[in-house]
């Protein structure tokens, strides 16, 4: 495993994150879920990313679980808050009142004192953004954070609050954690740009783009069984519109490229995402161990100009770049 600075600060990171967005206490059973993260640990991966809102906050109690026994110190535990944990009007959003709520609920059951990060899992439209941003640097100052970032928030938004925090002495974003892959890369118009000038480092989910780009789904064929697209949890709605038979070809004439280094499919797009000098750290997940052990691989490989051309030209005009789809929530003006 190798390592990188979260952005300007000095945290590090391990460069393949794991995470359980779709899988702890939704896609697979607990057993099977810790020995996912024991294999992680087993491969010198030290960062956990998860969020409240997760299996309707079951994956931070797996985690929690898996990772009890473990030396705090050299783990590092990135949550979120944004989205519905409860059926009240406050319980979601980034008021004051949901984040100091939230800090307290994950920490429990994590089962830890602190987080290494506390991400913002969208942009509040509702709530001032002076709010939101004194509650993050107070539970740092509480101790019960060390760093605050973002998540799926866009270029203009991330300059605002980095405006407030300098204005008003609070601690500044150190982290955006975007969707970002070979198809999906609408955050390198602006957000990346803007990041690397101010010192905030990516920490991009869906790397292997849902699966698609594992190189498993087949133009023309039936949907394998058990994976992403036939899970009817949640799983499927995100990667549905990617299974068309134009994309999935081009997918597959990618396989050249990975042969020719040695790669899996998964590696390959995994180690596509670390190319980029504002990434961190690329977050990856799995049902099965041998999953986490395929995808480490890709910490540390050098991908040259002429491969990295050669991608470009056979995925083409799949490739999604506009700024605007950036994904956000409800009530966006």
């Amino acid at each position: 495993m190798e390592f990188r600075n979260l952005g300007r600060s000095g945290l590090k990171v391990s460069e393949i994150a794991y995470g359980n967005w779709l899988t702890h206490g939704s896609q697979v059973e607990e057993d099977a879920a810790h020995a996912c993260v024991r294999a992680a640990l087993d491969e010198g991966i030290t960062t956990f990313d998860t969020a409240d809102v997760y299996a309707g906050t079951r994956a931070e109690e797996v985690l929690g679980r898996a990772l009890k026994g473990r030396r705090r110190e050299g783990l590092e535990i990135f949550t979120k808050v944004y989205w519905p944990t409860g059926p009240g009007p406050n319980d979601r959003g980034l008021s004051r009142k949901h984040i100091m709520e939230s800090i307290n609920a994950s920490l429990r059951r994590l089962e830890t004192d602190y987080v290494d990060l506390y991400q913002a899992h969208r942009f509040d439209y509702e709530t001032p953004l002076e709010e939101t941003l004194r509650a993050f640097d107070d539970i740092v100052r509480q101790g019960k954070a060390l760093y605050i970032g973002v998540s799926e928030w866009r270029a203009e938004e991330i300059r605002r609050a980095l405006e407030i925090a300098d204005e008003m002495g609070f601690d500044r974003i150190v982290s955006s954690q975007p969707q970002y892959s070979m198809l999906w890369r609408v955050i390198e118009g602006e957000v990346v740009p803007l990041c690397e000038r101010e010192g905030i480092g990516q920490i991009v989910w869906s790397p292997i783009g849902q699966g698609v780009l594992t190189g498993k789904y087949k133009p023309g064929q039936p949907l394998p069984e058990g994976s992403r697209a036939t899970d009817d949890k949640g799983g499927a709605d995100f990667i549905k519109r990617m299974l068309n038979d134009d994309l999935l070809t081009r997918v597959q004439n990618l396989r050249p490229i990975a042969d020719e280094h040695g790669l899996t499919m998964a590696q390959l797009a995994v180690a596509w995402t670390l190319q980029n000098p504002n990434v961190s750290a690329a977050i990856v997940g799995a049902s099965r161990p041998e999953q986490v052990r395929d995808n480490v691989k890709a910490a540390g490989v050098k991908l040259d100009a002429d491969v990295m051309r050669r991608i470009d030209d056979v995925l083409g005009d799949a490739v999604v770049t506009d700024p605007a789809k950036t994904v956000s929530p409800p009530g966006r003006p």
